[in-house]
């Protein structure tokens, strides 16, 4: 292959297939037909002298050697893009960027609704795509352009990775309005260890209340664990399960469903919540405006108030 003919907009084609896997998706995403990413698929193909996506059902499977070309070629297009877009103004108002966010059901919740208020009326071109986010923080999704932001609770982390505070909070116990167990309105250490508990695990085998009642030697009953905390809230409110949520989470649906909230019969202090995202990408302008909106809407469900300093502990596994 002589490269002082390769046409460098077939990399963006390539780039866009990769993160797809699908050609009709990758041409709304390039804002171009689907012939003309097809055809661009096979110029690439009889180029690099491999299929590079083969068909799988309705998915295009990368080959090895695709999969070997899409982190070198991803960062190039994020590099030249930087270098291009470098001190050129942000036009918010103007922008029809989209933004791939890994979050947990509980963080959309307080941070999303609030968001999409502030970009419908600042940027309303502006679109986001939310991802599911595992315990442990996607380092390979964020190096590889496939995730721009990460707002969770993590460990700590390379260096190449720049982290914000967002917000701090705390935990509550819920459970139904007349729990038998706590009619009188009164939670101690021993009727918490006699509830019956939900967990909502999230990947993990334990979380802060769990490390914490270890510590001393304790342990309680859980009978049902489920990685949703929307669901969870509903299934505590319906049944006489008791779940340790994060307050502001508990505090919304306590306005919502039958339930009553108590602060924990022992003290685990506040966890902080994070946006991660690449340190490079710190003069990528459309990316830390954004930033500096998700921060602003914290301030309303900011339970704890800001850290001293950054905890570590669990990942993003709060109960």
């Amino acid at each position: 292959m002589n490269f002082s003919n390769f046409d460098l907009n077939l990399l963006r084609v390539l780039d866009a297939l990769l993160r797809e896997q699908n050609v009709s998706r990758a041409a709304e995403h390039l804002a171009l037909s689907q012939p003309a990413v097809s055809n661009a698929l096979n110029r690439l193909r009889v180029l690099l002298d491999d299929p590079l996506l083969v068909r799988v059902g309705r998915r295009m499977q990368p080959t090895p050697r695709a999969l070997a070309l899409e982190a070198p070629i991803r960062n190039a297009l994020r590099q030249l893009e930087q270098s291009l877009s470098a001190g050129e103004a942000f036009e918010p108002g103007e922008s029809r960027q989209r933004f791939r966010i890994a979050v947990t059901d509980y963080v959309e919740l307080v941070c999303m609704p609030r968001l999409l208020d502030r970009l419908s009326h600042k940027a309303p071109g502006i679109g986001i795509d939310i991802r599911h986010l595992s315990p442990s923080l996607p380092m390979e999704a964020l190096d590889k352009g496939e995730l721009d932001l990460v707002l969770g609770r993590f460990d700590e982390m390379p260096a190449r990775f720049a982290r914000r505070h967002w917000m701090s909070e705390t935990l509550k116990l819920a459970v139904r309005r007349e729990h038998p167990l706590l009619r009188q309105g009164n939670l101690d250490l021993e009727t918490f260890l006699r509830l019956r508990h939900l967990w909502v695990h999230g990947g993990q085998t334990r979380g802060m209340v769990d490390q914490w009642l270890g510590e001393q030697g304790l342990s309680r009953q859980i009978l049902y664990t489920t990685p949703n905390y929307l669901q969870a809230a509903h299934i505590v409110a319906g049944s006489e399960l008791a779940a340790v949520l994060p307050t502001a989470l508990a505090r919304h649906f306590a306005t919502l469903l039958p339930l009553q909230l108590f602060d924990l019969p022992f003290s685990l202090g506040p966890f902080h919540l994070e946006v991660v995202s690449l340190a490079q990408r710190q003069r990528d302008a459309a990316l830390q405006w954004l930033i500096e909106e998700i921060v602003a809407v914290a301030n309303p469900w900011d339970v704890a108030g800001p850290p001293q300093a950054v905890r570590t502990g669990h990942s993003s596994i709060y109960g």
